[in-house]
């Protein structure tokens, strides 16, 4: 017999007369395993990866078949988390299995105290576990795990979360009424409905996903001109991605980028007008029609920082042969009459400038418009290197600038674009390290100590893209750079001008962080920089290698193993250090470009 029962009856009694109870608490959920695919036997179902550093793997696991490996790249620790719909005022034990240095297991949004714990080096797997109380109001949580900047890959695997669940999330409907604005030659903008209980949504491309939104439009740049396109969306929530919508087409329309007159196909080199080396003089009037554009290498400063840009003809006791300065002009008349553009090379290896003041901004201007005027060209390629471009400590957002060799750069070619107009020419030529290198570094760094030239014409670029004719990176005298892989490449072969230019046309998040993403440029405004033989500089690509890359880009044929985000048809050519180094190879350069078939 229950002696016990008759008293707890009446105290029960006594305190719901008091209204002290009545129905004081609604049932608790029991407490379950609430981490949705916490094996990663699904892949990342569930799971969000900064950066795109997560993959699933078949081995090293813990149990099961797959487990999670995250790869920190830059200023990207590479986070992986889930949101969890929870209970509030309930307790929960987060926990899961782990491999590598400094990898950390924690929750956040937990409305008291966020928790998380790690381990300095786990070469084998070890467990982590912590426990947290939710707060008065709240319903959601989220777990993740990250590694830390500089080291290694980390895996885990069987992550779990256990307490009371929330109210449970479904996964949201496919998002209707999706409609494609007025295209432009590169871009689309789309709009759809709002789903219920939607987060976000995903936008994709002819079957792959391209961006994501939190409102209910956005638009897909990058797109090559007269071209079709399908489009669908889907929406997301911490259950998952619905289905996607009902496509719809849109076709950009025709036209390329700024500075009209280049054929669709160009090839691009440097003219070493100012100064001799081993290549040999090569005189304008020489130089084969097949150069579609001629940059004249190269206007220099007086000084560092003075802005004040000087270009002369080599003198005869350097460069036997040299023109008169009026045979030169003639000559550059000439192939513009030919449909050839000419333009002032600024910088070079030995030509260090830096804007510094607005007063050096100014002198710029006038210095570079008195030569553009004197020898009638058509435009201004920026060829910035060494300690030209640096980022200030603290300048951390490529898309606003606060650094003033930067600002003042930026302001001095739009000056100079709005003083010739549209048909002005505007390309650059800059190494990788000042921009693919903005994939992993930025400036300075978050901690300090980074190289602060990292990413660093990634500003001036994204500034200009409306004005921006060309950019032909230097795909030579690099260091290894890693792609949108997390894989280094390196120089010499088709997949190092493949996985360089996929990032320029895919775009990528500057430093890591998903949140300053730098947007692709249109094909038509990218060419591949390469050097014209093996004494041109470091990286010479054979041509049958070059074929490759053409392929790949542009006809997604020969890819090898980088897997592209995209095929290319309107890729604007390749350009070449240099017309005279050309020629002192036999003109191979240009004789495989002519042959090239492209599409």
């Amino acid at each position: 017999m229950d002696r016990t029962r008759p008293l707890a009856v009446a105290v029960a009694a006594l305190l719901a007369a008091s209204g002290l109870v009545a129905t004081a608490h609604t049932a608790q959920a029991a407490d379950a395993e609430l981490a949705r695919n916490g094996g990663f036997e699904s892949a990342l179902d569930g799971w969000s990866c900064t950066a795109g550093s997560g993959a699933a793997v078949s081995s090293p696991v813990h149990s099961g078949t797959k487990a999670l490996q995250a790869t920190p790249a830059g200023s990207d620790n590479a986070k992986c988390s889930q949101t969890i719909s929870v209970q509030p005022d309930s307790a929960y034990t987060l926990s899961g299995w782990v491999r590598g240095s400094y990898v950390y297991l924690g929750a956040s949004g937990t409305g008291t105290t966020d928790v998380s714990t790690w381990t300095q080096s786990a070469p084998d797997w070890q467990k982590l576990t912590t426990t947290f109380r939710t707060g008065p109001s709240t319903t959601s949580v989220t777990v993740y795990t990250h590694g830390w900047y500089g080291t290694g890959a980390y895996q885990a695997d069987d992550l779990s979360l256990f307490g009371p669940g929330g109210a449970q999330v479904e996964i949201p409907a496919a998002p209707g009424g999706l409609a494609a604005g007025t295209p432009t030659s590169s871009t689309v903008p789309l709009s759809w409905a709002s789903v219920s209980g939607a987060t976000g949504y995903n936008v994709y491309r002819n079957g792959t996903k391209v961006l994501s939104a939190t409102g209910t439009s956005a638009t897909v740049s990058g797109l090559a001109a007269a071209t079709s396109y399908s489009f669908q969306v889907t929406a997301t929530n911490s259950a998952g991605e619905s289905p996607k919508s009902t496509p719809v087409t849109a076709t950009t329309t025709s036209g390329g980028g700024p500075g009209p007159g280049l054929p669709s196909h160009a090839l691009v080199g440097y003219l070493h007008a100012s100064f001799a080396n081993g290549s040999g003089y090569t005189r304008m009037a020489d130089v084969p029609d097949s150069w579609d554009v001629i940059n004249l290498a190269f206007g220099e400063p007086t000084s560092v920082t003075s802005g004040d840009i000087r270009f002369s003809l080599c003198p005869a006791s350097e460069c036997p042969g040299v023109e008169t300065a009026a045979e030169f002009k003639a000559a550059i008349a000439a192939k513009q009459a030919a449909g050839k553009k000419v333009l002032i090379s600024i910088g070079g290896q030995n030509g260090q400038v830096q804007l510094a003041t607005t007063a050096a901004r100014d002198t710029f201007v006038s210095s570079v418009s008195r030569i553009i005027d004197e020898y009638g060209l058509d435009g201004l390629d920026i060829d910035f290197e060494g300690h030209s471009l640096s980022l200030n400590t603290g300048d951390t957002d490529f898309r606003s600038p606060t650094s003033p060799v930067i600002v003042n750069l930026i302001s001095a070619l739009k000056t100079l674009k709005a003083r010739y107009g549209s048909d002005f020419v505007l390309t650059m030529a800059p190494e990788t390290f000042f921009v693919q290198l903005g994939y992993q570094f930025y400036g300075s760094g978050p901690f300090g100590g980074q190289d602060p030239r990292a990413g660093a014409y990634l500003p001036v670029i994204h500034a200009l893209r409306d004005d921006l004719t060309l950019l032909h990176v230097q795909h030579y005298n690099s260091g290894p750079i890693m792609g949108l892989d997390n894989q280094y490449h390196t120089m010499g072969g088709a997949d190092f001008h493949i996985s360089m230019t996929d990032m320029l046309l895919t775009g990528f998040p500057v430093a890591g962080n998903t949140d300053r993403f730098f947007p692709a440029l249109r094909p038509d405004q990218v060419a591949i920089g390469l050097p014209a033989t093996t004494t041109a500089g470091n990286g010479h690509t054979p041509p049958a290698e070059v074929n490759k890359a053409l392929d790949c880009l542009t006809k997604h044929t020969n890819c090898g193993s980088y897997q592209t985000h995209g095929t290319w048809p309107a890729l604007r050519g390749l350009m070449t250090w240099s017309i005279n180094w050309d020629r002192f190879g036999g003109w191979e350069f240009q004789r495989n470009f002519d042959a090239y078939g492209w599409s």
